[in-house]
């Protein structure tokens, strides 16, 4: 039996570490929330983030870093990506140096524009890289919790460590495929929330079908635009982290980064919505760091440009839309 630790009791890092306490495992659960934490153990239910659902009695709680990350043979990441850092370096004193780290958090550094790769290597060291995978792909927390046949995929420059992993979270209704393409895995998962935001604020605007189906395409080629420049490869995009995350997050009615985007399209105002949020919506810091990312690495990303100037410069979003369609006229491979 594996001693696994999970750090972070959002929806996702709550459903994972449901996923892994059925499967028998002895899964230990780090809530920041220390009300959250006593009442999980009390009831089982997260209802702050993940209502209605009755958790593995196989599942352990605990406000306590130490305590979740201690003689732990492999510790999930669920942290939000703006805090990760943070996390890790108070966690890093209680690390065991054989523990695997699975990164499943979706956002790029503001400031560093580092990716979460990236950030564990600055924190840990280079060295860190072997023993650490990063699971991504399309997998709505509730649907997972509920037991929906999903499908996500694990990279790691390791493909045994790619495997084991894969075996550890595998069930009957949450298949798991490897891959090597850290990068390209890791900007898909980015990403996809940014465009996400955009497809909401079509919705909000009262777009249909057509602009969808644009805004996805279009979307899907800027995201592996940067990772090429990344150094990603190509294929991955077109896998489950990439077309597969970016199709369910701007359609599903469960993704966060649509239903703020459909807001904005409304005319509500950035802090307004995320003012009455107890959730992340990981995109808009996203958006940030992709922009000053593609600035950087010279990288066209009309999507985003519009996207950081609707968040960050008070666009008016019909105004985005606008330009985007009657900006000069490309080939489509431009």
């Amino acid at each position: 039996m594996k001693k696994i630790g999970v750090i972070g009791a959002g929806s996702w890092g709550t459903t994972l570490a449901n996923v892994l306490a059925k499967k028998g495992y002895e899964v230990t659960l780090w809530v920041y929330e220390k009300d959250l934490a006593a009442r999980l153990s009390k009831t089982r239910i997260n209802d702050l983030y993940l209502d209605g659902i009755t958790l593995s009695p196989n599942l352990s709680y605990t406000n306590d870093l130490s305590d979740a990350v201690q003689d732990r043979q492999v510790l999930v990441l669920v942290s939000p990506s703006q805090v990760m850092r943070h996390v890790l370096k108070q966690l890093k004193p209680h690390l065991a140096d054989d523990c695997l780290l699975v990164s499943a958090a979706k956002g790029i550094e503001n400031d560093t524009l580092l990716t979460m790769s990236e950030v564990l290597q600055e924190v840990f060291g280079a060295e860190i890289r072997h023993r650490c995978a990063f699971l991504s792909g399309p997998s709505f927390a509730r649907e997972v919790a509920a037991e929906q046949p999903t499908a996500v995929a694990v990279a790691a420059e390791d493909l045994d460590v790619a495997h084991r992993i894969q075996e550890l979270f595998s069930t009957e209704y949450f298949r798991v495929y490897t891959n090597q393409d850290v990068v390209g895995v890791e900007i898909g998962g980015a990403m996809k929330n940014v465009i996400a935001l955009a497809s909401g604020v079509g919705d909000g605007l009262g777009f249909n079908h057509n602009a969808r189906a644009a805004l996805i395409t279009r979307g899907l080629v800027e995201i592996a635009r940067l990772g090429e420049a990344k150094g990603a490869q190509d294929a991955t995009f077109y896998g489950l982290a990439g077309m597969g995350d970016l199709l369910l997050t701007c359609t599903g009615d469960l993704s966060r980064n649509r239903s703020v985007g459909i807001e904005l399209g409304r005319g509500r105002k950035l802090d307004e919505i995320l003012n009455q949020m107890h959730m992340v919506a990981e995109g808009v810091k996203t958006t940030l760091s992709a922009h000053q990312l593609a600035n950087k690495l010279g990288v066209a990303m009309p999507i985003t440009e519009q996207m950081y100037q609707v968040l960050y410069e008070d666009k008016d979003p019909q105004q985005a839309v606008a330009d985007l369609m009657t900006r000069a006229l490309t080939s489509e491979d431009e």
